[in-house]
């Protein structure tokens, strides 16, 4: 098939009654493609088989009460093997279609505001960014976490292949990097708005945005490119499968092609902002515009368009208008413009634009470096010379309008300033954000600025040019448009005591329970067998070990040297000692009284570089029956909750951090306490998870154990996919920095008992990329054990590991084992 390596145009697509803001190209039909909307509509078109060129529409998809923004297409399942279409709009919801009914499937709430970007990754898991700032991942019909950091809408939202990444660009010119439901990364660069992000491999991406630059990205962090030659807002940037060459477009009204890192073809089009733009399988070009039609552009000779198409496409360009303020010619003095004489010399390169003085009026051409000639792309409207109107001062700059508001009766005036070439509603937008307003004043202001400015206008605008999803200054007042709705350890001082250090029991070695101490693994766990010990693990594992001698002396000795404000009486001490001998001692039988409880919460509030001995009787008290109670239920639940929240600040000290960790942990012994942890579900995890990176193998070792009792609690119930998620999260966070061998075993046990039995969760697993993590986790716990299998004589084969159940769970290939494993 002859290539001409110019890109021409192959077809126009009518259709769409209003501009066309997103396309994508679909597994099914075979070179097929959809296209959403402004007109409230996604459109299916496949290739007409009658012709080598064209599309008909094949399908038209209705759900959205209002403008469709975006779109994206889920890859096919066993469910669904053609896949789904997933669409974004202004009503805030997404709807997602299956290729053979017209209505949703089903719809996805949760944004507040426009959803603007769409993204699908494997096991079916969806990325969307929002105007409310916030992007949310979803699978199926349930979101599974919202990735809040941004501080302005997010506009773009790309997951990246292969290790559970996603990316989201903003309003606020910054990019993040997230994993496992957090930040791991800001991108910054760009001077504006961030509008499109573009994946080039599971390292590399591009982003484009209103600063007119396209920029390349390691996922590390560097930019190692950036590229210049639009000279207006870039909407979109779609990558060949070669993954050095794109396209991109923007609202300069060109496609641009580029090639080894070099602009190498300029296209106009006869509309102001060209939103959207895919690659097609075939190599060829899909882009949408706001004149509401889809065109496809071709290297391929035998997709040309007819010669009387081609020519009719030149017509209607030659036949635009440019307002120079919103295109990229400038500030324009007619009398110091060329005539049609300086059409005679040749242009320097493809997308060369040239003015020409043609007796009153201003004409603009393009160079078309393929054909070897000027092509007029439109008349220009609206240069100084004809520039009369008289501009307002307001804080240093001039305006063509400063209004004075009144949205709450009786309450202060405000300014606000606006420009014709502006977009009313993001006017309103920008305005209702910088005086703190609520959004549902957005339609009451925008009217104002539309009732109050018709008729002022620079230059004739496009038809269906109106847009409220962009701060473009495409929306001309007074256009006619019925559908405007819308160092030191803390714990080594004087007294040697260390919380957590006393025994870890009797269990005779090689068979020690694996969450409490003593030999990390059962010597069952290193049979060759198939049955899984490990997960689901739905008791809760405590932290039960103590020596109430050496907490006792610590007490003691911390009083004597505390503030005299702050030293306890010989009665309050006792008091402590008889409930630690109480809690600490399962034999016995007698029962705290309600004056020590009442003590030992008003002790546990003591200053926090001495109070570390109180909390650890405080952490095992909490499993007694009755003080679990009575700490964990009601409102004593809210404060117990509370204080241990503030003793795990990121600030605190790593003492109180692994105490109040470790207390959580023995809250779940009782009803109370899991009622009251799984209430405070998302706070605790998000400061737990917080801690991931404080070096302390204590505090390591006591998150994992927090995840592994939420894990269980929530084990058998489908229904709590989001908290599950959140485990799924933090589990996954952990694994990035935590080292000690028992944490991590811990952390995989959690994982394990989480996604056990449902497949939902199991999904979401491996979009989140935690075969990887699984992997070198497994890898390393295989080693520790090869180690100790070698010293009790366990196993003498140590080519062949035992099999991994979660491995097995979460239907991953088995682990490659080291070499150095193999050679022992």
């Amino acid at each position: 098939m002859a290539s001409s390596n110019t890109y021409r145009l192959s077809c126009s697509i009518p259709g769409h009654e209003m501009d066309v803001r997103g396309l994508a190209s679909t597994f099914f039909p075979e070179g097929a493609f959809v296209s959403v909307s402004r007109d409230r509509t996604a459109r299916v078109w496949v290739p007409n088989s009658s012709e080598n060129r064209g599309y008909k529409e094949l399908h038209c998809m209705n759900g959205h009460t209002n403008f469709v923004s975006c779109v994206c297409i889920i890859a096919p399942n066993e469910t669904y093997p053609r896949g789904l279409i997933a669409t974004g709009g202004n009503d805030n919801i997404i709807c997602v279609f299956s290729l053979d009914r017209p209505d949703p499937l089903f719809t996805l709430k949760g944004h507040t505001n426009t959803v603007c970007s769409l993204s699908a990754g494997k096991f079916g898991t969806l990325l969307s960014g929002s105007w409310d700032t916030t992007a949310k991942v979803w699978l199926s019909d349930k979101c599974m976490m919202t990735l809040q950091g941004h501080t302005a809408a997010v506009w773009a939202a790309v997951i990246l292949p292969e290790q559970g990444l996603m990316l989201t660009g903003s309003a606020d010119k910054t990019i993040k990097l997230w994993k496992a439901g957090r930040c791991e990364r800001t991108f910054s660069g760009h001077e504006d708005c961030v509008r499109g992000l573009a994946v080039v491999s599971s390292v590399e991406f591009f982003s484009c945005s209103n600063d007119a630059t396209i920029r390349r990205w390691m996922v590390t962090g560097e930019c190692v490119e950036v590229y210049n030659s639009h000279t207006n807002y870039i909407y979109s940037v779609a990558v060949f499968p070669s993954g050095q060459d794109f396209v991109s477009t923007g609202e300069d009204r060109t496609v641009r092609i580029w090639k080894k890192g070099e602009c190498t073809q300029t296209i106009r089009l006869p509309a102001q902002s060209v939103w959207c733009c895919c690659v097609l399988p075939n190599g060829d070009i899909a882009v949408g515009a706001s004149d509401g039609i889809i065109r496809i552009f071709t290297e391929s000779e035998e997709r040309f368009a007819s010669a009387q198409d081609l020519q009719a496409f030149e017509d209607e360009l030659s036949k635009a208008t440019i307002d120079p303020k919103t295109g990229d010619l400038g500030d324009i003095k007619i009398e110091d413009l060329p005539g049609r004489e300086h059409l005679n010399e040749p242009g320097n390169r493809d997308g060369q634009t040239r003015l020409i003085k043609e007796g009153t009026n201003v004409e603009a051409y393009q160079w078309n470096m393929s054909d070897g000639r000027w092509l007029k792309i439109g008349d220009v409207v609206g240069g100084s010379s004809k520039e009369s109107s008289k501009k307002v001062m307001y804080e240093g700059k001039e305006y063509d309008f400063v209004f004075t508001i009144d949205v709450n009766e009786g309450g202060p005036s405000m300014k606000l300033p606006y420009n014709v070439n502006e977009d009313p509603w993001l006017t309103a937008h920008n305005f209702l954000q910088r005086n703190d307003l609520n959004p549902m004043f957005l339609d009451q202001v925008a009217n104002f600025i539309i009732e109050n400015t018709k008729g002022h206008t620079i230059g004739p605008a496009p038809a269906s040019a109106v847009d409220p999803f962009t701060g473009s200054g495409r929306y001309i007042p007074g256009a006619p448009d019925s559908r405007q709705g819308f160092g030191t350890d803390p714990f080594t001082g004087a007294g040697r005591y260390i919380p957590g250090s006393g025994t870890t029991g009797t269990t005779p070695a090689g068979i020690a329970d694996p969450f409490t101490g003593g030999s990390a693994y059962s010597s069952a766990a290193f049979q060759k067998s198939v049955t899984n010990i490990y997960f689901p693990k739905t008791d809760g594992v405590m932290f039960e070990q103590a020596n109430p001698t050496q907490i006792l002396g610590k007490l003691r000795e911390l009083n004597a040297n505390a503030p005299e404000d702050h030293r306890l009486t010989d009665g309050v001490l006792d008091n402590l000692e008889k409930l630690l001998l109480t809690v600490s001692d399962s034999k016995s039988q007698d029962l705290p009284t309600a004056d020590q409880i009442s003590i030992l919460w008003r002790t546990s509030h003591w200053p926090e570089d001495i109070v570390f001995p109180v909390l650890d009787i405080l952490r095992l008290a909490v499993r007694h029956p009755e003080i679990n109670a009575q700490l964990c239920g009601g409102t004593d639940g809210a404060s117990l909750c509370n204080h241990l929240l503030g003793l795990m600040s990121p600030q605190g000290r790593p003492a109180n951090q692994m105490l109040a960790l470790r207390t959580f942990c023995n809250c779940f012994s009782g009803s109370h306490g899991r009622s009251l942890l799984l209430g405070q579900r998302e706070a605790v995890l998000s400061r737990a998870a917080d801690l991931r990176s404080v070096c302390n193998r204590n505090l390591h070792i006591a998150l994992a154990t927090l995840v592994l009792n939420y894990a269980g609690i929530l084990h058998g119930r489908p229904s709590e996919i989001e908290a599950k998620a959140q485990c799924l999260s933090v589990v996954s966070s952990a694994l990035e920095v935590v080292q000690d061998k028992e944490a991590v075993f811990r952390l995989l046990v959690a994982l394990g008992t989480t996604v056990a039995g449902d497949n939902t969760a199991k999904d979401l697993a491996r979009s989140l990329g935690v075969s990887s993590q699984i992997t070198n986790a497994v890898g390393c716990c295989w080693m520790n054990y090869s180690d100790y299998a070698n010293e009790v004589g366990a196993v003498k084969d140590h080519t062949n590991p035992p099999k991994t159940p979660l491995y097995d769970c979460l239907l991953l290939p088995p682990p490659t084992i080291p070499k150095s494993i193999v050679s022992i």
